[in-house]
């Protein structure tokens, strides 16, 4: 007779569940990931992760969640050098974001589509947030110096946002080629910033008559 599983001994069987369901979505998608899977990976019977996870459905939304924390986590750390200007933080910001998604691409695209889906739970929208708050807080700081045009900062990041994205998208599908990221994503940065620059119109001299 084939052994049962072993009772697990290694602690936190959610945050090992977790671990290996990245491992596993990295290496072969969304479509492939697996409870039952994952439980005969880490030893336990098959039933051990509906305590956590439900279904998978559930475990989809916890990895997106964790890769909302981990996305806020990297860009909060590039920007918070306080010493720095204003256009090198916010290229920081912007490197973290990229280097992340092209690090965790599978992770990535999960994350964006649990964002899409109606009825987003209240946590997922919490992570989702925090994740998305770092760079409206550098554009704000930039608006306080005079230095970008004055609106509502989150607005402002989508542009960004936006740039950003479409970039992570073409690099993924291999349509970025003959220049190096490192000058891309910058470039990108800049010639946002010269969108939302601060500028003085010259008030146009009447030489009318009455």
């Amino acid at each position: 007779m084939k052994p049962s599983p072993r009772p697990y001994h290694h602690g936190n069987l959610r945050q090992a569940l977790l671990h290996a369901a990245e491992a596993a979505l990295e290496a072969r998608g969304v479509e492939h990931l697996s409870l039952r899977e994952l439980s005969r990976e880490l030893g336990v019977s098959h039933a051990s992760p509906q305590r956590y996870f439900a279904t998978k459905q559930d475990l989809l939304d916890a990895l997106a969640i964790m890769g909302f924390e981990r996305l806020s986590s990297v860009i909060a750390k590039a920007a918070e050098a306080r010493s720095e200007d204003f256009d090198a933080r916010l290229t920081k910001a912007a490197f973290a974001y990229f280097g992340f998604a092209l690090k965790y691409p599978t992770l990535f695209a999960l994350m964006f589509e649990a964002k899409r889906r109606p009825g987003m739970r209240p946590e997922l929208r919490t992570a989702l947030m925090a994740a998305f708050s770092h760079i409206p807080k550098i554009l704000k700081e930039g608006q306080d110096a005079a230095k970008i045009v004055a609106g509502d900062p989150d607005r402002l990041a989508l542009t960004i946002g936006a740039a950003l994205h479409g970039l992570v998208a073409m690099s993924i599908e291999g349509k970025i080629r003959g220049a190096p990221l490192k000058a891309i994503v910058p470039e990108t940065v800049q010639h946002v910033l010269k969108g939302l620059a601060q500028t003085k119109l010259d008030t146009p001299h009447c030489h009318c008559t009455r």
